[in-house]
């Protein structure tokens, strides 16, 4: 059955929302069995969701960044791992915007709107730091290369239908090949053992010799030679995912509290919600996700900014925007899921319920890249008006 084809914005946001409600029913038993949610995520592919950043030219709905970020802080408040797992689908779907030739632009996008699923093989364990990539793409005389390496935490790929593998080149640039997941020589191996974010099957994926016709394989380099969103569309998923975590889990606890809690004897209310102290605590809580959701929405705009008028300036306005939005979601993800137990009280502690999926998700979520560092940059500019780095993650 071909994929639904989403024609705008408002659908975009609609088909999510419903998804959202649907896919929440099952996270909790999801996680705890950690039962992989391939039914779900071939749900996402039929909806069309995967295909909304599809340029309009090639038939797809070029949604707004702003929409894009709310599909995923939608999903996540439902189901942080199953909103996590088609982020690099949609980095790299950028990617072949950005540097794809007409015909695999043609080719590609054709393959997203028909519900195909791109996963990722980039990150190395074990090498100097993250963008030291050691596998490689060694030419052959026909054009063609051979791809070798080994990928960690490879979000997605386990479910794909390509895999998008970063590697160097013999000059040691850097290269985007799109690998089908069933070719010669690819393995991939369910061997995430996270403590959250336990259905994302982030495990290992090993290349050996496997065999890449030249128009698979993008220039990946030229990316970052003049002024790129492509870190600060990264960048956004992610803040999206860590405020749909904390929206969660400030929903469960608010849930929780009005339904299963009792009220400390001192406070002399009836029930829990009308707690003085816990009111209060929800407020704060409150106010915080709302900040976050916020900042996220503006950063949002910023890119979508950027992108109608893209120039050094415009570039890195968008880039510390995401900065600051993924800085405080990511604080944000933490500390509500951290607080659902403290307003709910000692049961909520039980691993029956399994309320500690939140905490365990925004705490393996928000260790992706370091928040520190992009306090520097934002310090850094407002200081110095240096502008950030292009390097992809910011």
């Amino acid at each position: 059955m071909p994929a639904h084809v989403i024609a705008d914005d408002a659908e975009a946001r609609s088909v999510a929302a419903v998804l959202a409600d649907e896919f929440r029913a099952g996270a909790s038993a999801r996680d705890a069995e950690r039962r992989l949610p391939r039914a779900e995520l071939d749900r996402l592919s039929a909806s069309g969701l995967l295909a909304v950043t599809v340029p309009a030219e090639h038939g797809g709905a070029d949604v707004r960044q702003e929409t894009l970020a709310e599909i995923f802080r939608l999903l996540a408040a439902a189901d942080a791992s199953l909103a996590q797992i088609p982020q690099n689908h949609f980095v790299y779907v950028n990617v072949i915007r950005r540097q794809g030739t007409e015909e695999q632009q043609k080719y590609f996008f054709a393959e997203v709107l028909a519900g195909r699923r791109f996963g990722n093989a980039q990150s190395e364990a074990g090498t100097r730091h993250v963008q030291d990539i050691r596998t490689r793409l060694a030419p052959r005389p026909d054009g063609s290369y051979l791809l070798t390496g080994v990928k960690h935490y490879s979000t997605g790929a386990l479910f794909a239908d390509w895999i998008p593998v970063l590697a160097r080149a013999e000059n040691d640039d850097l290269h985007v090949a799109y690998v089908p997941r069933d070719a010669d020589g690819v393995t991939v191996v369910d061997d995430w053992d996270g403590m959250g974010q336990r259905t994302t099957a982030s495990g290992t994926v090993r290349l050996e010799a496997v065999s890449v016709p030249a128009d698979r394989v993008l220039p990946h380099h030229l990316t970052f030679q003049g002024p790129q969103l492509h870190g600060a569309v990264a960048q956004l998923l992610h803040a999206a995912i860590d405020a749909g975590i904390a929206a969660g889990a400030l929903a469960e606890a608010a849930e929780f509290v009005r339904t299963k809690s009792r009220p400390w004897f001192e406070s002399g209310a009836e029930t829990a919600a009308e707690d003085p102290l816990l009111i209060q605590r929800f407020g704060e809580l409150a106010i915080q996700v709302r900040a976050s959701e916020a900042l996220l929405a503006a950063a949002a705009r910023a890119v979508d900014a950027a992108r109608a008028d893209l120039t050094d300036d415009s570039a890195a306005e968008a880039s510390l925007a995401v900065a600051a939005a993924k800085v405080h979601t990511a604080s944000t993800a933490v500390e509500v899921a951290a607080a659902l137990f403290e307003v709910s009280g000692t049961r909520s502690a039980l691993n029956s319920l399994n309320l500690h999926r939140h905490w365990r998700d925004a705490r393996t979520h928000t260790l992706h890249d370091p928040a520190r560092w992009k306090i520097q940059h934002i310090g850094r500019h407002v200081l110095n008006g240096t502008k950030p780095p292009r390097h992809g993650l910011l």
